[in-house]
């Protein structure tokens, strides 16, 4: 259509259009945060949740546990060594094993023969042993003993949740009593390696050239320095305990979050927003800690989530070998170590420990992971 055609419509059939609003510039999702859709990822973690309040189970049992019942940290009583867990309305169902008993199968070249070996294991208390024949042939006999050690010590009404050490005393005390010990020194740890390595990469990474090479050049000896040898040297000078193990983590335990720190604040401190806050006169304190370390604080909450099972895996390695926390002080690793001696014949005193102390290590690695996914912008949907 050319000009002239265009002159000769009429006028009335021109409409002018009413402005309408452009849908293209319309935002199809609320605004939010950097936090904010970091916390919205954190919360679509089912894993990470669950173990989140599993954590804050363990850290609230830690706390009032050890007064749940009336049994103290160092009561001993020979006299009810070695019991078997015991739970009311649970020893009712026998599959769970808490009812109290202790059962294994014996052998022997007959049924009479294996029956003597199970009475002979079980102090003879023959009125209070169950026998169930497995293997009745001869040759090879086997039977299945099943001790009703309560019964036979006259301890009906007495209940042992976690049943008791090779002392008397009472697991279920001593496993929470642990379980805080251990989670003191991670805590107590990892925050001191938090600060130590935040500060030190934070000033090497900042300041660069002489600084930077001098401070590394340091950090390169302490990371070639074994945790163990440290804790042997500690041990010259402090006696086994709390002290010396949170000394040997904290000496070398920063080294790894100075490092993080360091790399990343070497990446951003050239950005347009730190040079901007320079040129504006801002101190460098301000800098630090207003402009670079509040964007790499979800690294900074990561690295820290790893440490802590670490921490409590050292603890735990140390108290196992002897080197950590002495008798009768409790932590997780003194009683694998103890339930380890008993492994064959009371296996009970090592799967609760063990079973707790995984329990944390995976429900702290698994928070890691979480957050990990939840700081990382390509995760966010």
């Amino acid at each position: 259509m050319d000009n002239n055609q265009t002159n000769n419509i009429p006028k009335e059939l021109l409409v002018p259009m009413k402005p309408k609003e452009d849908t293209s510039e319309k935002i199809s999702a609320p605004s939010r945060t950097f936090l904010q859709n970091a916390r919205r990822a954190f919360l679509k973690n089912k894993l990470a949740l669950f173990s989140v309040v599993a954590l804050v189970i363990i850290i609230i049992m830690s706390a009032i546990g050890p007064s749940m019942n009336e049994y103290g940290q160092d009561e001993q009583d020979l006299t009810r060594a070695k019991m078997p867990a015991r739970v009311p309305v649970l020893e009712n169902i026998s599959w769970l094993g808490f009812n109290g008993t202790l059962s294994d199968t014996f052998e022997g070249q007959t049924v009479e023969q294996a029956t003597n070996n199970a009475y002979a294991r079980y102090d003879n208390q023959e009125d209070f042993i169950e026998i169930e024949v497995l293997n009745g042939s001869e040759g090879s006999a086997e039977v299945k003993a099943t001790y009703n050690i309560y019964d036979a010590k006259d301890m009906e009404d007495q209940y042992f949740w976690l049943g008791t050490d090779t002392l008397g005393r009472d697991q279920w005390t001593r496993l929470w009593l642990g379980t805080r010990v251990s989670l003191l020194i991670a805590f107590i740890a990892a925050f001191i390696s938090l600060a130590i390595g935040v500060a030190y990469g934070g000033i090497a990474g900042f300041y660069g050239g002489k600084v930077d090479n001098v401070m590394m050049r340091i950090l390169e000896v302490l990371v070639g320095i074994p945790n163990l040898v440290i804790i042997l040297l500690m041990m010259l000078f402090l006696k086994p305990g709390i002290t010396s193990i949170v000394i040997a983590l904290t000496i070398t335990g920063w080294t790894g979050m100075a490092r993080i720190v360091r790399g990343e604040i070497l990446k951003l401190k050239s950005q347009e927003y730190v040079l901007a806050a320079r040129t504006l006169g801002q101190s460098n304190w301000k800098v630090i800690t207003k402009h670079l370390l509040p964007n790499i604080s979800g690294i900074i909450i990561i690295n820290t989530m790893f440490n802590i099972p670490d921490a409590i895996f050292f603890e735990a390695f140390l108290s196992f070998i002897g080197l950590g926390i002495t008798p009768p002080d409790a932590s997780l690793g003194t009683l694998i170590n103890n339930g380890f001696d008993n492994l064959l014949l009371y296996p009970y005193m090592l799967w609760f420990p063990a079973i707790l102390i995984s329990l944390i290590m995976i429900a702290f690695n698994l928070i890691g992971d979480g957050l990990r996914d939840a700081f990382d912008p390509k995760m966010h949907k």
